[in-house]
């Protein structure tokens, strides 16, 4: 097994491999394709950049997580100032995301009930803060675990926990009011 800087050598493989996993955290942050497009496209130009620097402390997904994590507050910060861009439309095309994951045969009517319910997630997720939501998002749309979202947004394990605990109630909260 490769060391995490070792696995660096071969940069057009942690492209390969880590493309879809940036791209789908980047999706689900800024919930616009073209923009998730260009920022992942830059997380990767900066890391391959950057590679010579990478002193494999974390494993290269986090160390990317990290990259983008810090792409996504910049262009949330962009936007901010853009009102123009703040009006325009936030929601996230179900069919785009849905390319994003695994493929799985299920019913007509239980794909409707998952779009629904994604849906629902989505606009949920839009009222937490930037922190919660870049948690929530790393936790349950990565699948990373507490120490790597620590390492990821270079906060404490302990704060991570009180931003995704916050965030999990809140998005139980509004999904009960749904119902």
């Amino acid at each position: 097994m490769d060391t995490p800087v070792a696995e660096l050598q071969d940069f057009e493989k942690v492209v390969q491999m880590y493309w879809p996993r940036i791209f789908r955290f980047v999706i689900a942050s800024v919930r616009d394709e073209d923009a998730a497009e260009t920022l992942t496209q830059d997380c990767f130009w900066r890391a391959y950049r950057s590679r010579m620097g990478f002193r494999g402390e974390s494993s290269v997904h986090t160390w990317l997580v990290h990259i983008a994590v810090n792409l996504v507050k910049d262009f949330s910060r962009n936007q901010k100032l853009q009102f123009w861009k703040r009006t325009a439309s936030s929601s996230v095309d179900a069919n785009s995301v849905r390319d994003c994951l695994a493929s799985r045969e299920i019913s007509a009517e239980a794909k409707t009930v998952l779009k629904e319910e994604v849906e629902a997630v989505w606009s949920a997720t839009a009222n937490l803060s930037e922190r919660q939501r870049t948690v929530f998002l790393l936790r349950f749309v990565e699948d990373m675990d507490l120490a790597e979202i620590a390492a990821a947004t270079h906060i404490s394990k302990g704060a991570v926990k009180v931003h995704l605990f916050r965030a999990v109630q809140s998005v139980r909260k509004k999904m009960r009011s749904l119902k």
